[in-house]
C-alpha cells in the first residue's frame, strides 16, 4: 500500500481534533471527508478507517510511541507511524515520519499484547469496572468484540418495501447485502460502502440501524391502532421501526428533552412515510404528567454509559468517566419511576439500554420492581445481548407488564 501525502495528513488532522480538542470522531470525520472533493471512495475510507482504528487502540499506539495527551503534530505522526508499521505498511521518507523504529515497535507491540488493558486498549478504571460486573471471563471476551469494527445492517422500512425488495433494489446499485437469520427486517451489507448515498436511501427504503437495536421495537409487542409513548426517542431509529410495526395506525407519541434530536426525527419520519408520530419536546414537567395512564407501550430506551456500542463509537472509551456512569445511574433510576406512570392498567413498558453492565441494566430493573412506583408491574421476560455473543452491538431490554 503506498501512502498518499493528503490523506495522511487530514487524519492527522482529524485525530487532533478528536484527541486534542475533544470533539467527536464521528462528527470529526464527516466534516474532513468533505474538505477534498477530489477523494474517491477509496480514499475517503482509508481516512474514515485509519482515523477510527488510530482512535480504538489510543492506549496502546501511545504507550508504544511513548507519547501522552496533549499530543503535538509530532506526536500525532508517531501515532500514525506505528499504526502503519503494525499494518505492514512500507513508511515513505518524509520529515514528519522519520525515524521510526520499525524493529522496536513490533517488539513493544508483542510485549503490550500480554496485558489487557493495553491489548484492548481501554483506561484502568473500565477494565477494572468490566471485570467486576460480568467477571473475568465474559469481559475478556465482550471487550474484544467491541473492539471488532461493526458490521453495517439495514432495517427495510416495511411502511414501503420487504427486505427481499430492499435486497434487490440495493443490487441493482451494486451493494450487495444478506439476510440475517432471527431478525426478521434486518439486511447486513458484505462490503462497507455509503448507503446513504443510495436511491433505495432516498426513497425511505431503509434506515441503517443494528441488529440489536432492531430487537427493542418487537419486544414492546405494540399492534396496529395502539396509543404508543417512545419517551426518549432522541433522532427516533426506534421511534421508524415501531410506526412500521403499527402499520402507521394508531398514535405514537416521540418525546425527548431535546427538540432538534426530535426536528431530525420529523425529517426521517417524512423520508420513511410514518404518518402515525407526534413528536413532542419535553420543555418542563407537564409534557409527561400529560400522559399519565394513557399508554397501551411505553418505550423506555435510557440514556446509560454507551458500552454496548464501543464498536461504533470507539472514542467513548476516552470520553466516559466513572463519575458519568454513577450519575446517569442515578437518571435511570428517575426515568423508570416518572415515565412508568404512563403506562396505563394492563399496558405493557420496555426499559432499554444499549450497555453490558448488569447496574444499568437487571440491577435497575429489580430496584424499580421493589420501589413504590413498580409495585403494580411484573417482569414478564428480558433480553441480554452480548456482542461477544452476536457480533452486534451489546443491549438490554426487560419487558415489564402493569397489573
Amino acid at each position: 500500500m503506498r501512502l498518499h501525502r493528503n490523506l495522511v495528513f487530514a487524519t492527522v488532522d482529524a485525530l487532533g481534533e478528536i484527541f486534542n480538542e475533544g470533539e467527536y470522531a464521528d462528527k470529526v470525520i464527516e466534516k474532513t471527508l468533505k474538505r477534498d472533493k477530489r477523494w474517491g471512495s477509496r480514499d475517503r475510507s482509508f481516512i474514515a478507517e485509519t482515523t477510527y482504528d488510530i482512535v480504538r487502540w489510543k492506549r496502546l499506539y501511545s504507550e508504544i510511541a511513548e507519547v501522552k495527551a496533549p499530543y503535538s503534530r509530532e506526536n500525532l505522526f508517531r501515532l500514525f507511524a506505528v499504526w502503519a508499521t503494525l499494518r505492514g505498511i512500507d513508511l515513505p521518507d518524509w520529515k514528519q515520519i522519520e525515524p521510526t523504529p520499525t524493529r522496536r515497535i513490533k517488539g513493544k507491540f508483542d510485549e503490550l499484547s500480554k496485558i489487557r488493558k493495553y491489548r484492548e486498549s481501554v483506561p484502568d478504571w473500565m477494565d477494572e469496572m468490566g471485570v467486576k460486573e460480568l467477571g473475568e471471563p465474559v469481559w475478556e471476551k465482550e471487550i474484544h468484540a467491541l473492539n471488532e469494527q461493526a458490521p453495517v445492517i439495514l432495517r427495510a422500512n416495511t411502511l414501503k418495501t420487504t427486505k427481499e425488495k430492499l435486497q434487490q433494489e440495493l443490487q441493482k446499485e451494486g451493494i450487495e447485502a444478506e439476510f440475517i437469520k432471527g431478525y426478521p427486517d434486518a439486511l447486513q451489507l458484505k462490503e462497507r460502502a455509503n448507503v446513504f448515498k443510495t436511491e433505495a436511501f432516498k426513497n425511505g427504503l431503509f434506515e441503517v440501524q443494528d441488529a440489536s437495536s432492531q430487537r427493542v421495537a418487537e419486544f414492546l409487542d405494540v399492534k396496529p391502532g395502539m396509543r404508543v409513548v417512545d419517551t426518549c426517542a432522541g433522532a427516533g431509529g426506534k421511534t421508524l421501526h415501531l410506526a412500521a410495526l403499527m402499520e402507521n395506525k394508531g398514535q405514537l407519541i416521540a418525546t425527548d428533552i431535546y427538540g432538534n434530536k426530535l426536528k431530525e426525527l420529523k425529517r426521517r419520519a417524512r423520508r420513511a412515510g410514518a404518518h402515525n408520530i407526534e413528536p413532542r419536546a419535553i420543555e418542563s414537567s407537564k409534557v409527561i404528567k400529560k400522559l399519565y395512564g394513557s399508554a397501551d407501550r411505553v418505550l423506555i430506551d435510557a440514556p446509560c454509559s454507551g458500552l454496548g456500542v464501543l464498536s461504533r463509537n470507539p472514542d467513548a472509551k476516552w470520553k466516559l468517566q466513572p463519575e458519568f456512569i454513577e450519575t446517569i445511574k442515578k437518571t435511570q433510576e428517575e426515568i423508570l419511576k416518572t415515565y412508568s406512570r404512563i403506562v396505563k392498567n394492563g399496558g405493557k413498558m420496555v426499559y432499554a439500554t444499549c450497555s453490558v453492565l448488569p447496574s444499568e441494566n437487571q440491577e435497575q430493573v429489580q430496584k424499580f420492581l421493589a420501589s413504590e412506583e413498580g409495585k403494580d408491574f411484573s417482569l414478564a421476560k428480558e433480553e441480554k445481548i452480548l456482542s461477544s455473543e452476536t457480533g452486534y452491538d451489546g443491549f438490554y431490554m426487560a419487558l415489564l407488564e402493569k397489573k
